[in-house]
């Protein structure tokens, strides 16, 4: 079956479907499944839902919070996730994908410690516990835009990739010796995230901004390219800085990609052969050693928005139309997360590709659960459009179809071309003009 737009009429339609093309999709109507605690090291969580990180781009020029991000944090905090992972903040000012996008650091501490206060405290008030909070630290590699426009940094050439910015053969690459001081500057940012309050933080390596390029460097030459070692010391250095640097009370976990859906030997996760197989070899190896590390949970996620978006967020509308049904992309992202959970059985794993089925997606998290395929369920696109969708899942009554994310795009669109972001369709009083703005010149 090819690439179709969401028009089930009935779970019914929704299932028959799923059962025609015979994908292991799992299923239950057990909702209970999604309320029960989860104990992430010191920390117990009351429920298994998780927001994950979404940037708004629309920090202040110095990276602190700005109008738009409090009042998104504000409607998460109210929501009911037990787990908020808080958006990509730049370590290090070259790394912004915009001039907008989060930076922390000493000058602007005392906003990011305001915001997390907020977000406890508007939890302990509406849902009578306090979220797991996690910040994602990113630096944005060849997608960096610190001014507004283009200015990579790159881990390695790719010749799938360099077009796209007309990065040419003779562009040079990050050294060594920036990469080294640059792990230092996250351990930095760690520690700041620490004294604003939360509790713990994710060494980005997906999506191929910075960190996840350099775990599929094949063809970069020194001791951070080339074989696996070299190809994860980044990632594996800087989480066991942080932890020296800030002890085991405080969480270090990371958002990975293990299926990048570029040609080997330019991709992660790979089959050699046919880069449309995923290979989880590699992730697999990566998993355990970030286990040995003593990281209690982990988000996994595949593709990237800026080669392949359909991997990683099945859509309805999108610059192309994708190779594949949506339920052949949301059956990869379950099925290749399911390995992992299943071969690493003690390191929490967070689910993601959930929100393309709206009303559907309840239940199908709750199948995943039910078989072991993920630990915590977590959602992108659907929080900004239905920010307090766990609630409604918790209550019993699933989701509200009319609040649900349609996977129209609009919202990466926005973001794409220098916008502030947010849900166009359900949150239209703010972000339509927004869209308009940037999107209808």
């Amino acid at each position: 079956m090819d690439f179709k737009e969401f028009n089930y009429k009935s779970v019914e339609d929704f299932i028959n479907e799923i059962k025609e093309m015979e994908l292991d999709i799992p299923f239950s109507n057990n909702l209970e499944h999604l309320s029960e605690q989860v104990n992430i090291g010191d920390f117990t969580l009351p429920n298994r839902l998780a927001i994950h990180p979404m940037e708004g781009a629309d920090g202040k020029l110095d990276g602190s919070p700005d109008e738009l991000t409090i009042r998104r944090y504000e409607r998460f905090s109210r929501g009911g996730a037990a787990l908020i992972w808080f958006e990509a903040v730049a370590v290090v000012p070259e790394g912004r994908t915009g001039p907008r996008q989060l930076l922390i650091h000493k000058d602007n501490l005392s906003a990011y410690q305001k915001l997390c206060n907020d977000i406890m405290e508007n939890s302990r008030k509406e849902s009578g516990y306090t979220p797991l909070l996690i910040m994602q630290l990113t630096h944005s590699g060849r997608f960096s835009k610190p001014e507004g426009k283009p200015a990579p940094i790159i881990a390695a050439h790719n010749p799938y990739l360099d077009p796209r910015l007309n990065i040419d053969e003779n562009y040079p690459v990050i050294s060594d010796n920036e990469l080294e001081e640059l792990e230092d500057k996250f351990v930095e940012a760690a520690v700041l995230a620490k004294e604003a309050g939360f509790h713990g933080v994710d060494v980005k390596c997906c999506h191929r901004y910075l960190n996840s390029e350099l775990v599929s460097a094949f063809t970069r030459k020194g001791k951070y390219g080339e074989t696996f070692e070299g190809r994860t010391r980044f990632l594996l250095n800087t989480v066991k800085k942080i932890k020296d640097r800030l002890g085991d009370d405080f969480i270090v976990t990371t958002r990975l990609n293990i299926y990048d859906g570029i040609p080997y030997p330019y991709g992660f996760g790979v089959d050699k052969d046919d880069y449309l197989k995923p290979d989880f070899t590699e992730p697999l190896q990566l998993v355990k050693k970030l286990k040995e590390l003593g990281v209690p949970l982990i988000n996994i996620t595949m593709g990237t928005p800026y080669y392949n978006p359909h991997v990683n967020r099945p859509y309805d509308k999108g610059d192309y139309i994708p190779p594949e049904h949506q339920l052949k992309g949301i059956y990869r992202l379950i099925s290749g997360i399911g390995e992992i959970q299943k071969n690493v059985p003690d390191i929490a794993v967070v689910g993601t590709g959930y929100s393309w089925p709206r009303e559907f997606a309840p239940f199908v998290a709750a199948g995943v659960i039910e078989k072991g395929l993920a630990t915590m369920i977590g959602f992108g696109r659907q929080a900004f459009a239905y920010p307090d969708f766990a609630k409604d899942i918790l209550s019993g009554n699933g989701f509200d179809r009319k609040k649900c994310c349609i996977a129209c795009g609009k919202c990466a669109e926005i973001k794409r071309v220098g916008g502030t972001t947010g849900c166009v369709v359900r949150d239209a009083k703010v972000y339509a003009p927004i869209y308009k703005e940037y999107c209808m010149k």
